[in-house]
């Protein structure tokens, strides 16, 4: 794996790259690689890949009979939380949205990470720019409120991304155990996948994983790293995020004749499509026009975190490059990596 050491080596000269960490899984061999300022082992926030996370309770829920992706997830959360949770065109459709719909993303749903009233500009942005802030479930939800839906819950080819749901879903998961969510993700997965160095950040005195990066400044923001939870609030590290990812795949978390249903794909922003609870990405043909690249289904994160599986080529792929700048830098590194291993098939 000699050549997957030279690309993430020349992935840092990237000069808002200042560490990147990844673990390959291919004809069953792990291989895992750092370069610049990352450890072997080093802890990382995984960002939106903790939906990945939230999507395995969840199924394990249904597994257990204890909810079906078609029931209203009125029957599962209280009525302050319901009340206006979706009112579109002057009409109530907030008792119609499904649980399908939250891990599909197919509510219509605002997303909250971009509410701009608290902040005066986008959640989001007021974050990048180094401000930190906390919030909770219900403020999550009564800034969703506050924002206009996007479209009719179900609407047939409608998809749009929204953390918003997986606030919902993990407040779903927390009702239905009866718990907190950083304990049953802790005995649910973790414990059941002996993941020692992987769980959800709730203390903002913790400064064992890896500041993010913004372009060239240090971001630290644990109060909000403790508010994003469901939807974003996991640290792991290469190694154990591949132990999760092939347990996902494989059923060891939950049935895997699941994986089949939830691969029903709808268009999110391009290139990414969104099934239910987990992503595909489909490297246009013009990033490398003269190998095709194939296509991975997984989850990735702002901050530059992801958890991939290739089917065609039955590779696993963990890691981060940990800038939150550009999204499009876990990618670009992934479509090398596949075609470095490709070259050697």
């Amino acid at each position: 794996m000699d050549r997957i050491q030279k690309v993430l080596d020349h992935s840092i000269k990237n000069k808002y790259l200042f560490g990147v960490s990844m673990c390959v899984h291919q004809n069953n061999q792990d291989w895992c690689g750092t370069s610049g300022n990352f450890g072997l082992d080093s802890p990382y926030f995984i960002a939106s890949t903790t939906k990945l996370f939230t999507s395995s309770l969840i199924f394990k829920l249904r597994a257990l009979g204890k909810l079906d992706f078609e029931e209203q997830i009125s029957n599962y959360l209280s009525e302050d939380v319901i009340k206006d949770l979706h009112r579109y065109k002057g009409e109530d459709h907030s008792k119609k949205i499904t649980i399908l719909n939250l891990l599909s993303h197919t509510s219509g749903l605002p997303d909250y990470f971009q509410t701009t009233k608290p902040f005066k500009k986008a959640l989001e942005n007021h974050l990048k720019e180094g401000n930190d802030a906390h919030w909770d479930f219900r403020q999550a939800i009564e800034w969703s409120k506050e924002m206009s839906p996007l479209f009719e819950p179900s609407k047939p080819h409608k998809a749009h991304y929204s953390d918003t749901n997986f606030q919902l879903l993990g407040r779903i998961v927390e009702n239905l155990y009866e718990n907190e969510l950083a304990d049953i993700l802790q005995r649910e997965i973790c414990n059941q996948l002996e993941l020692e160095n992987t769980y959800l950040f709730t203390d903002p005195t913790n400064t064992q994983p890896k500041k993010m990066y913004f372009k060239s400044k240090e971001l630290n923001i644990p109060l909000a790293m403790t508010s994003f939870r469901a939807d974003g609030g996991v640290v792991s590290t290469s190694r154990e995020l591949m132990v999760f990812l092939k347990s996902f795949m494989n059923g060891v978390l939950f049935p895997k004749s699941y994986l089949t249903e939830i691969c029903r794909w709808n268009n999110i922003f391009f290139p990414l499509e969104s099934g239910i609870g987990i992503h595909r990405f489909r490297p246009p043909w013009y990033f490398s026009p003269f190998r095709r690249i194939p296509e991975m289904i997984g989850h990735s994160g702002l901050s530059g975190a992801f958890a991939f599986y290739c089917q065609e080529m039955d590779t696993y792929l963990t890691g981060t490059v940990n800038q939150i700048n550009n999204p499009g830098n876990s990618f670009k590194l992934l479509m090398r990596i596949l075609t470095e291993l490709r070259k050697n098939s």
